[in-house]
């Protein structure tokens, strides 16, 4: 909607989502207004001091919701944690029960943010100490940077693994990079998960930016084999392009790790035509499943040995 088109209230709702609190409705409106558009269920209350245009009960949709979420906290308020990463372009499946919301350290956790109606995940608010101007980002609504929105989701992730998975689908999605997040976790003394986040840092940073191909690296140094190059840029015979999942170039051995997408039957059929030409190219050739990697390492590493092994190298 562009901005000559509309009087201040609608560009206000059209910013927010259909959603504003009680100060931003009567600074455009009289309080009078204002009751009478909830009397007539032209708009709905949310909470204590935080109303919605349109009639009351429906879904929220995410963006609504983070809206309640910092109107609710009250001034300073910023999204946080994966809802902010969500609001700040992140893709993927990502369910959370909470939306967390960061505040000034001296402010206590509002009564009303535990009295939201159905429909609306909970509130989780964190009051932070000092929160510097490179961790925030004004917004729609205000939250804090990619970066550190990763490093909060990864700390406060229910498991090390699901953590991983948060950090390694920033870095690919070229929301944020291993730099960025790791300046962030400087900043963060106390941060929990500091060594599972550098560690996956590390991973990402040398190439290896799905989580399957995390664990096929570390899979590597567990079993004593040799470390690949991974998403090693290459020309096939046609002149394209390629990213390898993971490459001894010694060895001349490729890895492809296949995840679910591998399973569609076009990437499937594009998979077989890339594996010929790295045939074609001389090169050795092996493929697994992402969940053959995290649950039969065994079997993984005897096969990488042997492949290895049949190709030179000596442990």
């Amino acid at each position: 909607m562009p901005r000559d088109d509309a009087d201040r209230l609608e560009w206000l709702l059209f910013e927010q989502s259909g959603v504003l609190s009680w100060a931003q409705a009567t600074a455009e409106l009289t309080p009078a207004r204002v009751r009478h558009l909830l009397a007539t269920e032209r708009w709905g209350r949310v909470c204590r001091g935080v109303l919605r245009a349109g009639p009351p009960g429906g879904p929220y949709r995410p963006e609504q919701a983070w809206w309640v979420a910092v109107l609710a906290a009250g001034p300073g308020a910023a999204l946080a944690g994966l809802a902010a990463a969500n609001a700040g372009g992140l893709r993927g499946n990502w369910r959370y029960e909470t939306v967390d919301v960061l505040v000034p350290h001296r402010r206590r956790q509002a009564d009303l943010l535990r009295r939201l109606p159905l429909g609306l995940p909970a509130v989780r608010v964190r009051r932070v100490r000092h929160l510097p101007a490179e961790d925030r980002q004004r917004g729609r609504p205000d939250r804090t940077s990619m970066a550190r929105s990763l490093v909060d989701a990864a700390q406060w992730a229910r498991t090390d693994e699901q953590a991983q998975q948060i950090l390694a689908a920033g870095c690919q999605q070229r929301r944020t990079t291993p730099a960025e997040i790791g300046a962030v976790l400087e900043r963060l003394s106390r941060a929990r998960r500091r060594a599972v986040i550098r560690e996956t840092l590390r991973d990402i940073a040398g190439g290896a930016e799905a989580l399957s191909e995390i664990d096929l690296v570390r899979l590597c140094r567990r079993y004593g084999l040799p470390a690949p190059q991974a998403q090693q840029r290459r020309r096939d015979t046609d002149g394209r392009v390629r990213y390898l999942d993971a490459y001894w170039p010694q060895w001349s051995l490729h890895v492809e790790v296949d995840g679910g997408h591998h399973m569609d039957v076009r990437h499937w059929a594009a998979d077989l035509r890339r594996q010929n030409r790295v045939w074609i190219d001389g090169d050795r050739i092996l493929r697994f499943t992402a969940f053959d990697i995290r649950h039969r390492p065994d079997e993984v590493a005897a096969q990488l040995r042997a492949a290895l092994t049949a190709a030179g190298w000596s442990a």
